[in-house]
């Protein structure tokens, strides 16, 4: 069983605002990639000015050509020298390296001129393990050294959060760090995920910890 066959495409304003899933992205059993945009969409375009996809303008019609390679131009070309450290980092399996959707859902297809964000629904497999981020950062400031490169966290289900039915905290001894980035936490509430694992893999950080980047895994 493949990690995810479901990407979330999700949209917010700017940094600090909230993170709203506008569409998904998705593998049907056949291999066809089809995008479809979700209702919020419309309520967000009206309300925070969020503007369709340009090459998918029409909130309500469901693309089925070749969505994953259009979205796929927002990724990292893999032709450069340094790609195999970039594979590193997000967990990538270079095998898979043509695969303009897998590689979507494991990087998140960020870009800096855009605020879209790609957000694979993981699944529970053996070989379960990617990267996200700590949510929060914003409204939550963690001092810069609280956690380094290498610890080893923990997390927490928190399924009364009314911003995230799926939502997880995350700790490192007592103190609350954040949380799983939304759309990321669902895996965490399937049966066994408790075995899931938490480790600091990058920070970016000044005087408090601006982005730090963990890595989720279900050990062997």
């Amino acid at each position: 069983m493949e990690e995810f066959d479901k990407i979330f495409v999700v949209w917010r304003k700017g940094v600090g605002s909230g993170r709203h899933a506008v569409g998904i992205l998705e593998k049907k059993p056949d291999g066809k990639k089809v995008f479809n945009y979700l209702p919020e969409a419309e309520e967000l375009k009206e309300k925070e000015g969020f503007a369709p996809y340009t090459e998918f303008p029409d909130l309500k019609k469901e693309y089925n050509g070749n969505v994953a390679e259009i979205f796929g131009q927002r990724l990292t070309k893999t032709d450069r020298p340094d790609i195999g450290t970039f594979f590193k980092f997000w967990e990538v399996d270079p095998s898979k390296a043509e695969d303009k959707f897998y590689l979507l859902g494991k990087t998140q297809g960020l870009v800096a001129t855009d605020n879209f964000e790609f957000l694979a629904e993981y699944k529970l497999v053996p070989d379960t393990h990617f990267l996200t981020e700590l949510a929060s950062l914003t409204y939550n400031p963690i001092a810069k050294g609280t956690i380094i490169v290498g610890d080893i966290l923990s997390f927490e289900l928190e399924p009364t959060n009314s911003e995230d039915e799926y939502a997880v905290r995350v700790f490192k001894g007592n103190q609350l760090l954040g949380y799983i980035k939304k759309y990321h936490s669902k895996v965490f509430y399937e049966p066994g995920a408790e075995r899931l694992q938490l480790e600091v893999k990058a920070l970016e950080q000044n005087g408090h910890i601006k982005r730090a980047f963990i890595k989720v895994s279900l050990p062997k």
